[in-house]
């Protein structure tokens, strides 16, 4: 059986994931795998030093992942939106909102596949939700970027595992990827058919792209209360992420040798330890319900983020608490209240 993109995707996120959940699991004889695991993930002021230098890179190298998000990001949501335009405008037709406002609200049957007007609105549906997601996407690594330039002051000594930067690219290329799978093949296929085209017929010969901004923008009003709040929690969380890189970026003004540490407050500081990963699930959280919660490649996304940054903040407090004393002895490393 021939595997398509949803199918390796998932597998992908699969992949990645239960090698962290094995090496979470409390048992001794797991010992040596977790070392591994989490040997590869280390960065920063939890790598060891000197002797550990061997297969790592600068961790200045992470705005290497934002350049690479932000380019494909783009190249997806530009595609992705002038594909949704161009093939599956929204018109004022009295049966689409009907069948539309049905399916946002659960009431549609998705297997009454007689009802050929319905799976016309619910496809139409379903490629400008993949603009939206990628929309979500782009606001974040956009914002990512600028903080790794003008926010983030790596010492030179900062150091992480070449595993961990190989993740960090797979990572910012397979998620905008996930959040627009289910209609990324009929995308592929018609920006090759379009680039096909102009070099064939040249470019008097191509369709003239009229720009009316109220047709690239009416179809998010036809979105559902499910999407706006989705939105509203990557919002949330997108505001108190940058927040918590502040704090850090500000950290390094305040001591006097760039390789001294003092403990980070305010914001979510004063409940967890890694409050910028707590945005960051926060922020993938309000993506799987901007989705609808009914794809289970971007649950399979989120449950990624989950396990790698659960894991990484688990080990950054064991460091906070080994390096200072007088640590705050209420917070948690991650999730408040509970770990």
């Amino acid at each position: 059986m021939e595997l398509g993109l949803v199918e390796l995707l998932r597998a992908a996120w699969i992949a990645g994931t239960l090698p962290i959940l094995i090496a979470s699991l409390p048992c001794s004889w797991l010992g040596s795998f977790h070392g591994v695991v989490l040997g590869f993930g280390r960065r920063g002021k939890i790598m060891q030093s000197s002797a550990h230098y061997k297969f790592t890179v600068p961790q200045r190298f992470f705005s290497h992942f934002y350049v690479v998000a932000v380019a494909w990001t783009t190249l997806l949501l530009l595609a992705t939106w002038m594909y949704a335009c161009r093939m599956a405008p929204i018109v004022s037709e009295p049966f689409f909102y009907s069948d539309l406002g049905s399916y946002l609200a659960g009431r549609s049957n998705i297997f009454s596949f007689h009802r050929s007007r319905l799976i016309s609105s619910e496809n139409k549906y379903r490629i400008w939700l993949s603009v939206f997601l990628l929309l979500l996407m782009e606001v974040q690594v956009l914002r990512r970027l600028f903080e790794t330039v003008y926010v983030f002051r790596y010492s030179a000594s900062a150091r992480m595992h070449i595993f961990g930067y190989l993740t960090g690219l797979f990572f910012y290329t397979v998620a905008p990827l996930t959040l627009c799978c289910t209609c990324a093949p009929e995308v592929f296929k018609f920006g090759i058919n379009e680039v096909t085209e102009f070099l064939v017929k040249g470019r008097s010969s191509m369709q003239a792209i009229e720009f009316h901004w109220w047709n690239f923008v009416n179809p998010f009003s036809k979105l559902g209360w499910c999407q706006w709040i989705g939105a509203a929690i990557v919002l949330w969380g997108w505001i108190h992420q940058h927040r918590c890189h502040a704090i850090l970026g500000s950290l390094r003004e305040h001591v006097g040798k760039i390789d001294e540490y003092v403990i980070p407050r305010g914001d979510w500081f004063e409940i967890v330890s890694s409050p910028h990963y707590l945005a960051e699930i926060v922020i993938y959280a309000g993506m799987v319900f901007a989705s609808g919660g009914a794809d289970l490649t971007i649950w399979l996304l989120f449950g990624f983020v989950v396990a790698n940054l659960v894991f990484a903040a688990a080990e950054t407090h064991r460091w906070y608490l080994q390096k200072f004393d007088n640590y705050p002895s209420d917070r948690v490393a991650i999730i408040p209240f509970i770990c």
